[in-house]
């Protein structure tokens, strides 16, 4: 699948959380030019109280911050209802393989390590909130009779029990929930995911899996592992 060249609307705000100070303006003046509107918070404290009037339709996050931890900031915003759905892009020194993983396990949509690319991370967001790419032709998908998969809420529910998922997690599940019994490589959810812009983990999709898997509990049983292949739903 080739992705078309995302044009960004004025509307959409990105949160830079970062405490180097030098680090925080580059970004800043690098996304406004890229036509994002950008709030840059030094401090954990502080961005966690812009929350509550103003919601960022992106968030880019440095882990180590002087009054937080980073990791247990995104593990507070995965479990408030209102900021659970908002796009993570961890932005860090920590560049080792387990912290890119357990940054992913805690609901990070994506990890770069520092230094890092202006045009790479720039890719990387837009790559983000390019999903979905087009309008489901259905706005519900059901799944063994008891899974549902609301398309135009977001919204994913078992036996009429809520499941609240990150958006990859969402969008993963939707995408193998678009062909039911089709096995997906890997290569190909992370074509349809992050397009031209695919630039990520090996793990990442196994990592968004078991995360899904944990969280869907016994619908898990639906997606399967095809091994050495990828994955595919199956009622």
């Amino acid at each position: 699948m080739i992705a078309e060249k995302m044009r960004i609307p004025m509307t959409y705000r990105i949160a830079v959380v970062e405490d180097e100070l030098d680090i925080g303006k580059l970004l800043s003046a690098h996304l406004q030019k890229e036509g994002f509107k950008v709030e840059h918070y030094l401090r954990a404290e502080s961005f966690l109280r812009s929350l509550q009037k103003q919601r960022p339709d992106l968030i880019l996050l440095d882990l180590m911050l002087p009054d937080a931890d980073g990791l247990d900031i995104c593990k507070t915003l995965r479990r408030d209802e209102g900021s659970k759905a908002i796009p993570i892009i961890i932005v860090t020194a920590k560049g080792e393989e387990t912290d890119k993983i357990v940054g992913l396990e805690l609901g990070a949509d994506d990890y770069v390590t520092k230094p890092f690319s202006l045009k790479e991370l720039t890719a990387r967001i837009k790559a983000v909130l390019r999903r979905p790419t087009a309008e489901p032709a259905s706005k519900k998908i059901e799944i063994g009779g008891a899974l549902v998969i609301d398309l135009t809420k977001h919204q994913v529910s078992y036996q009429g029990n809520s499941i609240d998922l990150t958006s990859t997690e969402f969008n993963i599940l939707s995408l193998l929930a678009s062909k039911k019994g089709w096995v997906f490589t890997r290569d190909q959810i992370l074509d349809n995911l992050w397009g031209q812009e695919k630039i990520v983990l090996d793990r990442t999709i196994d990592v968004h899996i078991k995360n899904l898997r944990e969280k869907l509990g016994d619908a898990s049983r639906y997606v399967k592992n095809i091994r050495g292949v990828g994955y595919k739903i199956e009622a």
